[in-house]
């Protein structure tokens, strides 16, 4: 990645840290990633049961069938297994299937927002390194999204980021209604 992101001598967070504390240097992740995973798991299974239920009630189930709907239900899985997005200071990485990308935040040169059905935002920065990623997962984790508006706003400053400073700062402010709005729910103040 072109730095080192384990410091010496910096303790990570949860190693003999009080909890709840965290220390500057600490690595967030999405925290609705598990819980993803086991829904890509739960699909992927259900589909399986549900093709050897109708293969049983028709009466055409036999061992062969049955392992031919193992990689339709593989297929499945790998279609919805989601990224993993991870974050520390000056650097994003998003984690796939067999892959990791990953960008320095601080060295951003340009962030896209492509709408549509499967909104995506793309972040390239001034080492050829590019990310894509969806932006509900920045607003659902506002750590991940302080992380890479902190960088963003560094390379701003120092000249890099030249286009998408106005993505980030909706995305900012997006993710900042939907806190109000949660804190709003949560306190029963419509």
């Amino acid at each position: 990645m072109g730095h080192n992101r384990t410091r010496q001598g910096v303790a990570r967070a949860g190693a003999g840290e009080p909890y709840g504390r965290e220390t500057p240097y600490a690595t967030v992740s999405d925290r609705g990633w598990a819980a993803d995973v086991r829904a890509a798991v739960f699909c992927a299974l259900a589909l399986f049961g549900l093709v050897l239920l109708i293969d049983w009630a028709n009466g055409t189930l036999d061992p062969v069938r049955a392992c031919l709907w193992v990689p339709l239900s593989a297929l499945l899985y790998l279609v919805l297994h989601p990224v993993r997005v991870t974050a520390g200071p000056g650097w994003l990485a998003v984690r796939g299937l067999g892959r990791r990308k990953h960008v320095c935040t601080g060295l951003l040169t340009a962030v896209r927002h492509s709408g549509g059905v499967a909104a995506r935002l793309v972040l390239c920065d001034s080492l050829g390194n590019r990310v894509e990623l969806d932006p509900q997962i920045l607003v659902d984790n506002p750590l991940l999204l302080h992380r890479l508006d902190t960088g963003a706003r560094a390379a701003r400053d120092a000249g890099l980021l030249r286009t998408g400073h106005a993505e980030l700062r909706r995305l900012v402010e997006r993710a900042d209604g939907a806190a109000a709005r949660g804190v709003f729910e949560a306190s029963d103040l419509h």
